[in-house]
């Protein structure tokens, strides 16, 4: 009789041991499938960010890339006379400016215009189509008409704005033009490639400052 009430005891032991161990066990489960994943815990890509109808923000743009640079065909317009001279001064100009790293985008008449079209219609085109002026104001210069023409146009645009880059060479001071007196000369008779150089800097800091507009645009359309 004792022998069959130990063995009952035990069975009771036993089934109530397995039932605590299944308990055990599903209280686990569930926490686990509470838990977060480690996937979860990373930041969101900017793929999930998408999904979720966020924007990441854009990359600064560059001034050689920024689309307010590209909305013109040129960067800078150099105009000179017909001279031989002039010619090759305005050449070795475009070369510097158009080489590497600079990689400026460059208009020259004798180069650039359309053939059979009228000289009066290609330099208004070639203003229009260009960030900055460069005028290589020689004696012969002056003695141009359409050099005359071209400066008077491009001062029509702007008596004050910085587009212009007034270049000078083999020219005194008092023969500098009256109508570009507010603007300082770049001498290019001292030293021609410091003179290059510093035509280079003229143009390279007008087109940051296009970048650095476009991108305040941008963040003022982005708040609209």
């Amino acid at each position: 009789m004792s022998g069959w009430i130990h063995k009952l005891w035990k069975s009771k032991v036993s089934s109530s041991a397995q039932r605590e161990q299944e308990a055990k066990g599903t209280n686990i489960s569930s926490v686990s499938s509470m838990s977060p994943s480690p996937s979860s815990t990373l930041p969101r890509s900017a793929s999930s960010s998408s999904s979720l109808g966020i924007t990441p923000p854009k990359p600064p743009q560059s001034a050689m890339s920024s689309l307010l640079r590209w909305s013109r065909k040129y960067d800078v317009l150099v105009c000179h006379s017909s001279v031989h001279g002039d010619i090759q001064e305005a050449v070795r100009l475009v070369s510097f400016l158009e080489a590497s790293p600079r990689s400026l985008r460059c208009f020259l008449m004798q180069r650039d215009s359309c053939p059979g079209g009228a000289i009066s219609t290609e330099l208004c085109q070639a203003v229009q189509d260009s960030h900055l002026r460069a005028l290589l104001i020689t004696p012969d210069f002056l003695q141009d008409d359409w050099c005359t023409y071209m400066m008077h146009q491009v001062l029509a645009e702007g008596p004050m704005s910085n587009r212009i880059i007034p270049l000078i060479q083999n020219l005194s001071h008092s023969e500098y033009p009256q109508e570009l007196k507010f603007y300082f000369y770049i001498d290019l008779g001292r030293n021609p490639d410091r003179g290059y150089n510093r035509v280079s800097t003229a143009v390279l800091k007008y087109l940051k400052e296009l970048a650095k507009n476009e991108k305040t645009l941008d963040g003022q359309h982005g708040h609209l």
